[in-house]
């Protein structure tokens, strides 16, 4: 069935509850983890001199928040006994990012949580996962 399966990380409380899940998950199938956690790109424009940070700074800080994440992820595998592989990538849009990546690891499941807005809120708010759902050809699912 399942033998690769991603799942994101942004290092919010629910996340770590799709984390969970997925753990569970992988150990039932005998699959591996795979998590990634998607940094920023530096907001270049054209008054870029002014910014407050340097990009090297930026760029630092970016990837030791993501690796904390990542590594937050790995712990939770090494306790539960589970095999786990984390990255980190740098991406405008961390929705396709999570696609490319669940591609190129050759996933065949993505779990990512949802907050589970709904109405008005989820149409203004729009959602990584509701992006990931929407053009993922691999299956995807969804944590509340």
């Amino acid at each position: 069935m399942f033998q690769r399966i991603l799942v994101p990380t942004d290092g919010s409380d629910i996340t770590m509850k799709a984390v969970e899940t997925t753990i569970g998950l992988t150990k039932a199938l005998g699959a591996t983890l795979y998590t990634i956690s998607v940094k920023e790109p530096f907001p270049y424009s054209a008054i870029s001199e002014m910014q407050p940070t340097p990009p090297q700074e930026f760029f630092d800080a970016q990837e030791r928040i993501a690796n904390s994440r990542v590594q937050a992820v790995r712990e939770k595998c090494e306790a539960a006994g589970i095999a786990c592989e984390g990255h980190t990538v740098e991406a405008l849009h961390p929705w396709e990012a999570i696609i490319e990546h669940a591609q190129r690891m050759g996933c065949e499941l993505v779990v990512m949580a949802s907050h589970g807005r709904r109405g008005v809120s989820a149409l203004l708010l729009g959602s990584e996962t509701q992006k990931v759902l929407t053009h993922s050809k691999i299956p995807v699912l969804i944590v509340r």
